[in-house]
């Protein structure tokens, strides 16, 4: 069986008081992702990839809406950039203040990348900054 690596994670956006902005960036965010096709080029990323809640708490959007992803590729780690430079490409588009992508490889372990927005929030074409955590999961035998 060929090499199997998860993608998945999470969007956080910007809880408001405001009603219009809050309205505004929801539906910013929501053209940005159905702007994405169903169909990609490896390595893909599509529209039905994502996930967003409806706008009530009986949906799962108290304060913060949580806009989640995942997918199942043939080794994307071999292709990271090109996936992250299209992940990011969707991020500028949006309003958010946090971005979460786990990445589970059966080679190289696990990795997490943060995004987070430096004031506030980010805004669509704000620049992007990305930390990774890697964990690498080692089982040991003993022998007796």
């Amino acid at each position: 069986m060929d090499q199997e690596t998860i993608v998945y994670g999470i969007i956080k956006d910007v809880p408001s008081g405001d009603a219009g902005f809050q309205l505004k960036s929801r539906l910013m965010n929501c053209d940005a992702l159905l702007e994405l096709n169903e169909t990609d080029t490896f390595p893909y990323l599509t529209s039905s990839m994502f996930s967003i809640p409806e706008e009530d708490l009986e949906h799962g959007t108290y304060q913060t809406q949580v806009i989640h992803f995942a997918a199942s590729y043939q080794a994307v780690e071999y292709h990271w950039e090109e996936w992250m430079a299209k992940f990011e490409a969707l991020l500028k588009k949006m309003y958010w203040v946090s971005a979460t992508v786990h990445l589970e490889t059966e080679l190289s372990g696990k990795h997490t990348f943060y995004w987070e927005s430096p004031g506030a929030y980010h805004a669509p074409s704000d620049e992007l900054s990305v930390r990774c955590e890697w964990e690498q999961e080692l089982s040991f035998r003993m022998n007796s």
